[in-house]
């Protein structure tokens, strides 16, 4: 079941790289201890690795401490900096750049980046963000997530950056699994991984070799499984377990999707907690339903 076996250290953002919550006190101060558990579980539990800072991790209520404290804890408890693939966005480029110098400096094997989202950035003022953050030598995975940002990492945009700035992969999460495809075809050394957890199945048949993952944090084991399964394209194994698990996989793509990855943990009895303002309690309507999906993977003995 276990997918670190195969990790290939080469290619460290290959395999499930888990977008990590990040448990918080009844006071919504970092509980640093109960993260460094955390990461340590996933990676016994057949994750490759863990992407700490990103959207799912909270980081833009992060202050700068708290923020590189994160990406620290998380090296020392994967055990491998070269498990760790850091959000490194910012507003400015300056700024992700010095994101992307404290993860090579904590020992990262790569980062993540979104586009400039400050503003609908053309191709040129792109090119140049993914250019910047580079030159901090770490292998750098574009985040495409045009829904929030605004900013659409097209395939014909992919294929540009992969030939000018060196990008190694992106995290695909505009939901059209037809891009797959046209990635392929335009940049065949892009790897493409998996963006969103409701498309995994897709996305893995379609070529995916990796997944930057929400839904492990609640089940890694089960997603584990489900992970392999996909890749091998063994659908007898994997339809079913996708079926099981989909009512709480679609959540990863909901606006609410991190109130609600941390109460299927706090169900599970891993730590989540609350989260930080702006983001606010759940409705009762969508924790009913999101309690019950929750109970449900664990009574069909989901891990």
């Amino acid at each position: 079941m276990s997918t670190t076996a195969s990790w290939n250290a080469d290619r460290p953002w290959r395999g499930i790289m888990v977008a990590t919550a990040l448990p918080l006190r009844e006071d919504l101060s970092v509980d640093y201890d109960a993260y460094a558990g955390h990461v340590r579980r996933l990676v016994a539990s057949g994750c490759d690795g863990v992407v700490p800072n990103g959207s799912l991790g909270e980081y833009q209520t992060l202050t700068d401490r708290e923020r590189a404290q994160v990406v620290r804890t998380a090296v020392e408890a994967a055990g491998d900096g070269a498990r760790v693939m850091p959000g490194v966005s910012a507003y400015g480029s300056a700024e992700a750049r010095r994101w992307a110098d404290q993860a090579a400096e904590a020992g990262c094997g790569s980062v993540l980046l979104l586009p400039p989202n400050a503003y609908r950035a053309d191709e040129r003022a792109v090119t140049a963000h993914y250019a910047e953050v580079a030159r901090a030598g770490l292998p750098v995975v574009a985040y495409n997530n045009p829904i929030d940002t605004k900013v659409d990492l097209t395939p014909e945009l992919l294929a540009r950056l992969h030939a000018e700035t060196g990008i190694v992969a992106v995290k695909e999460f505009s939901g059209d699994v037809r891009r797959a495809y046209r990635i392929a075809e335009l940049a065949p050394e892009l790897d493409l991984l998996i963006g969103a957890d409701d498309v995994l199945l897709e996305l893995a048949v379609a070529g995916a070799v990796g997944w930057i993952a929400g839904y492990p944090n609640a089940f890694p084991e089960a997603c584990a499984q489900l992970y392999d399964a996909a890749v091998a394209r063994d659908l007898d194994t994997a339809l079913p377990l996708y079926r099981s698990l989909h009512p709480l996989l679609r959540w990863d793509s909901r606006t609410e999707f991190v109130q609600a990855i941390k109460l299927s943990m706090d169900i599970v009895g891993v730590p989540g907690g609350s989260t930080r303002p702006p983001r606010m309690p759940l409705p009762e309507a969508y924790e009913a339903e999101i309690r019950a999906a929750t109970e449900k993977a664990v009574a069909d003995g989901h891990r």
